[in-house]
């Protein structure tokens, strides 16, 4: 394996894995090798150059995961910026996205999807991603607006390489810019963490359009000259066989997928017993210490809590391997990022005082596109404010003991709840909507919502029918509570961090 310097900058750069080493397998597909990948990402950008698609052009991608996803993406970051999308996003938000992050083009895998191909702009290039005998893929423009051919030339390290969105405090999700040497450090850092080596097998059950499955669990594997191993998402029952088959040295997940994986355990000990894991990771939501104990006692292995973010390219902090102390309840320090804990005045603070974590390093984002004011805020002396409030003991760890922000955290999944009662709003018979977060024992957090109605004959069914109609399945509130009114503090702000407490919900 060739190791990754500070020369390797761009995404290709990362791809440095030996010429017949495995470098992406697939159950029922076959397997690419580090020299097929580079190939076939230098022959993808290639085409996409042809389409008139370059440096600084938008590409957005909706496809489950795949190994050719992983194509497509790379591609798409080599030539100009990727926007992967998620596939279960409705025609409306789909829309959204291309409009907000300008695309000039979308990519799909074969028939594609139907609510993603629907909302197309005429301005917009469709292509469709066809699948070879041998596991590489040919590009093909099916339909859009014409463009000139490009120069063939690929993307730098200044260059964004992946616009990916981040749901805030306000209803519209601020674009999060994040360029190839961000990538480029985030996954030497994650390297560094676990001592990855092209021995590793990490298999991917992320999502391909969240930065957690991109970075975590692709990129620093590829940059490592390790294998990846992409089924097509994650499936509680699947898992078992590719444990056994394909004998993955690591996962990274959230704790959703860990308590699910736990309560089929029992009938799955074959597999565990033949398991080659020599750890296990959790990040994007905060695991419950006794799902980290139950879950180190099920696999024998280590698990590792991580603290990562979207502005971050991923990983901010991690607990490290054995033998280095792993603590119950904190997420470990910063590997190749410095952590700190802000007062509200913009002071550091010492260890053991509590405040807002703040961070600095090369994987950080340079701020969000086009927000000045979101970016002011952001911003201290170069530390970034992540928004979640937390305390550094005299070692150095990070415990995280609750979040700022309003976000709902629903099993690794960030929600605005603002969008949510935007679209609550618009229903003919809401006067009144706040969505908010109630305590979960298997996701962390879900969504209720609290609304006041104009029009009382309307029902709970209708409502989230409504909402399901607009909005991605896991943003749409799991329980309507209809009030007389909804609870407003001294100065009339609504109180939705107490909404749960208020109604006695999660107790």
């Amino acid at each position: 394996m060739t190791s990754v310097t500070n020369k390797s900058v761009t995404l290709f750069d990362l791809l440095t894995g030996e010429e017949h080493h495995p470098a992406i397998v697939a159950p029922k597909k076959p397997s690419l090798t580090y020299g097929q990948l580079r190939q076939q990402i230098i022959e993808l950008a290639a085409q996409l150059n042809n389409f008139g698609i370059g440096r600084k052009s938008r590409i957005a991608i909706a496809m489950p995961n795949s190994p050719e996803m992983i194509l497509t993406y790379l591609a798409a970051a080599t030539c100009g910026t990727a926007a992967p999308l998620n596939p279960k996003y409705k025609q409306e938000e789909f829309a959204f996205y291309y409009q907000d992050t300008q695309a000039i083009a979308l990519i799909v895998l074969g028939e594609g999807i139907a609510a993603a191909q629907a909302a197309v702009t005429p301005e917009m290039m469709l292509i469709q991603a066809i699948p070879k005998s041998d596991g590489t893929l040919s590009l093909q423009k099916i339909q859009g607006k014409e463009y000139p051919p490009r120069t063939i030339e690929r993307a730098e390290s200044e260059d964004v390489a992946m616009i990916l969105h981040t749901s805030g405090t306000t209803s519209r999700p601020k674009r999060v810019p994040i360029k190839h040497r961000n990538l480029a450090a985030s996954a030497r850092n994650i390297i560094s963490t676990y001592n990855l080596t092209a021995s590793d097998r990490a298999l991917c059950i992320m999502p391909l359009f969240h930065v957690h499955g991109i970075v975590a669990s692709m990129l620093s594997t590829l940059a490592s000259g390790g294998t990846v191993i992409c089924p097509t998402g994650f499936n509680a029952m699947e898992f078992w066989r590719i444990l056994s088959e394909l004998q993955p040295t690591w996962y990274s997940a959230v704790p959703t997928m860990h308590q699910l994986l736990i309560a089929r355990a029992e009938r799955n000990q074959e597999a565990i017993a033949a398991s080659r894991l020599r750890f296990i990771r959790s990040s994007s939501s905060s695991l419950p210490p006794i799902v980290l104990e139950r879950l180190e006692a099920t696999f024998n292995a280590p698990v590792l809590e991580a603290y990562s973010m979207t502005e971050a390219s991923h990983q901010m902090t991690s607990n490290p391997l054995p033998p280095s102390t792993r603590k119950l309840g904190s997420v470990g320090y910063g590997f190749g990022v410095e952590v700190g804990i802000m007062d509200e005045d913009g002071n550091l603070l010492s260890s053991g005082q509590l405040g807002e974590v703040v961070v600095k390093g090369a994987n950080l984002f340079d701020g969000y596109e086009n927000n000045p004011e979101a970016n002011a805020k952001a911003f201290t002396h170069g530390w970034f404010h992540t928004g979640d409030q937390g305390v550094i003991d005299a070692q150095g760890y990070l415990s995280l003991t609750g979040r700022i922000k309003e976000l709902i955290n629903r099993g690794g999944e960030k929600i605005s709840p603002l969008e949510v009662d935007n679209v609550l709003l618009r229903h003919a018979a809401v006067a009144e909507a706040l969505s908010f977060a109630v305590p979960h024992k298997t996701l962390g957090e879900d969504i209720h919502a609290a609304v006041v109605l104009k029009d009382n004959t309307v029902s709970e069914q209708e409502l989230r029918k409504h909402c399901s109609e607009l909005l991605a399945e896991f943003k749409v509130p799991r329980q309507l509570h209809i009030l007389e009114e909804l609870p407003r503090g001294a100065t009339g702000k609504l109180q939705r961090l107490n909404m749960a407490k208020l109604l006695k919900l999660g107790e």
